[in-house]
């Protein structure tokens, strides 16, 4: 089906993809994967949404359905997948053809401009939250605080979490406050307890270790990007000793993306947002290289 796009969000992994962290899979892809619009037009078969409907395009285009990760509900480590804006043409641009299985219907709670950052940052996000294992009312960690990172925080404040956060951002830290985070320190410093769990959003491999020496036992770290520089090397008895453990985030699955919309309605989740229209592309991925963002940029590109 094609969808007229009304909203695109700029994710982190777009400006990998722009400054050649993330080699392109076809000469001058289109970025976007976090589109929001309504369909047009219809190709042949296509019937789970109809003319008019307002849908989102997210990061995973396609699976294969047939390898033995996708046939026992694991997806996102399809052998064969297709990621918007990387393997196929995204939302940067008026139109984008979208294969109907693996859009989102948006639910009526969020305005375009509010939902976008959530059809990546977002859904990535939720599925780095349950990754860390969190307990009940536990401790939270969060290393970086930007498009991802605001989300996923008012998903487990909602859910009675401390959080603290660490980022090298002065108005980050202020924005976690205002969230409600009970401490915002720089990017390397200690929070002010041990922590049950603790996600990496920044794509700086250093941190990780500072991040585990601040587990406590049993502990978990989720490393949320696409991309991160090297990590140096680990002393087991400092950063893994006593069961802390070390996990990345691979993509997500539909289910994931399902319910973090159905919860994040539910919460109440909003996005901080910085909106650039279409043509200013370029100034929003240097803003966002450069912590200029707070919160997530979003690309206005047709009216409502």
């Amino acid at each position: 089906m094609r969808v007229q796009v009304r909203v695109c969000g700029v994710c982190r992994t777009d400006l990998h993809l722009a400054e050649g962290d993330l080699a392109p899979k076809h000469p001058q892809v289109i970025p976007g994967h976090e589109a929001v619009g309504i369909v047009d037009r219809l190709g042949d078969g296509s019937s789970r949404f109809g003319i008019g409907s307002r849908i989102g395009v997210p990061w995973l285009a396609r699976s294969c359905g047939i390898c033995r990760f996708c046939v026992d509900g694991r997806e996102n480590l399809c052998i064969a997948p297709l990621f918007t804006g990387w393997d196929v043409d995204g939302g940067y641009c008026e139109y984008v053809v979208v294969d109907e299985r693996f859009a989102y219907p948006i639910p009526d709670a969020f305005t375009d401009e509010q939902v976008a950052p959530l059809l990546c940052a977002g859904i990535i996000g939720y599925r780095a939250l349950r990754r860390s294992r969190l307990p009940p009312a536990g401790r939270l960690g969060m290393y970086g605080f930007g498009g991802s990172a605001h989300l996923t925080a008012q998903i487990a404040l909602a859910e009675g979490a401390r959080v603290h956060v660490m980022t090298r951002s002065p108005e980050a830290r202020e924005l976690a406050l205002d969230l409600g985070a009970t401490s915002a320190g720089d990017a390397d410093d200690p929070p002010p307890e041990p922590l049950d769990a603790a996600i990496l959003f920044a794509p700086v491999g250093t941190l990780v270790l500072p991040a585990l020496e601040a587990l406590d036992r049993g502990g978990t770290l989720a490393v949320a990007g696409i991309y991160l520089t090297d990590i140096p090397a680990l002393t087991y008895a400092k950063h893994l000793f006593e069961e802390r453990s070390l996990c990345s985030v691979t993509a997500n699955t539909r289910h994931d993306g399902n319910e973090f919309l159905e919860v994040a309605a539910r919460v109440g989740v909003r996005a901080s947002t910085t909106a650039y229209p279409l043509d200013e592309a370029d100034r929003a991925l240097a803003d966002l290289a450069h912590d200029r963002v707070n919160g997530a940029a979003v690309l206005a590109i047709s009216p409502a």
